[in-house]
């Protein structure tokens, strides 16, 4: 899945994935994918749910080791 833009939160704790995320989202167009990198484990819970709130896709989620990665589409 080709991303417009990748971020890179490895290594932060609760709530940065979300905060970081948020600010990268709004640099992409709608309708362009974000892919998140990310080793908090509440970044699931806490990604899926920002993303359904703020109206966006959750396209896909994967577990690499420990990362975890997330592609949202931009409402």
């Amino acid at each position: 899945m080709e991303a417009a833009k990748v971020l890179d939160a490895k290594g932060l704790a609760c709530p940065m994935p979300v905060v970081r995320t948020k600010k990268a989202i709004e640099e992409i167009n709608a309708g362009e994918i974000l892919e998140v990198h990310t080793t908090d484990k509440g970044s699931k819970s806490d990604l899926t749910a920002w993303a359904k709130s703020g109206g966006h896709e959750l396209v896909k989620e994967a577990e690499e080791g420990d990362v975890f990665k997330f592609w949202i589409k931009k409402a």
